[in-house]
């Protein structure tokens, strides 16, 4: 029950920090040129490299940190400011510029295909999911956690995938509003997460301070 609890928060997490249904009118925008067939197609390869990118993160995380002799609180206080600084963004209504800049909007108005630059990276899989990630499979590094996690990512994906294929539907539906207020709440879970993750590094550093 309790690893159950863990996947179905660390799912919830990625939810709150990508945001599919937030980046829906992104989504619509960088694809209004193609057609149903080619919207559908973006949408696979983004959300297959989305895959792909957590996945990698996970198994490597902790080597990365390793390599550049960076623990874990420290990490900690740094990915839960960026995730922080991004859910303060959120809930604005925004996504960001730590998501996405004007040049990047640009740049990706003359690509050929927007999958995977900028969709799935740096807009979904940004610095906010993969910093989370990072910190959650250091947390969890036994093998049962990481096949678990690694489950939950696809599932994610598949679910973000299903969004995106109803994407005029649902834009349609909800409309601006509707999904600014979906973006604000899930900037507020978002927010949490940040602090929560911030305040489990300053104990991992200062131990006798907060204690």
């Amino acid at each position: 029950m309790l690893e159950l609890t863990f996947f179905v928060k660390f799912f919830l997490g990625l939810v709150a920090i990508v945001n599919p249904i937030g980046l829906l009118p992104v989504f619509v925008s960088l694809t209004s040129h193609q057609t149903e067939v080619e919207r559908n197609h973006t949408g696979k390869v983004a959300n297959f490299a989305v895959v792909v990118i957590l996945l990698c993160t996970i198994v490597a995380g902790q080597h990365i940190l390793n390599m550049f002799s960076i623990s874990l609180s420290a990490f900690r206080i740094a990915g839960g400011s960026l995730i922080a600084i991004i859910a303060m963004s959120m809930l604005q209504g925004k996504l960001g510029e730590v998501k996405r800049n004007q040049e990047e909007d640009r740049e990706s108005s003359a690509m050929e295909s927007v999958a995977v630059v900028p969709l799935a990276l740096p807009i979904m899989a940004g610095p906010g999911a993969i910093s989370s990630v990072i910190v959650t499979a250091a947390e969890h590094n036994t093998l049962f956690d990481l096949i678990g996690m690694s489950l939950t990512v696809i599932i994610f994906g598949l679910m973000s995938f299903a969004l995106f294929r109803m994407a005029p539907i649902i834009y349609k539906v909800l409309g601006k509003t509707g999904i600014n207020v979906i973006t604000r709440l899930m900037g507020l879970l978002m927010l949490s997460i940040g602090i929560e993750v911030i305040a489990a590094g300053l104990r991992g550093l200062f131990p006798s301070l907060l204690s």
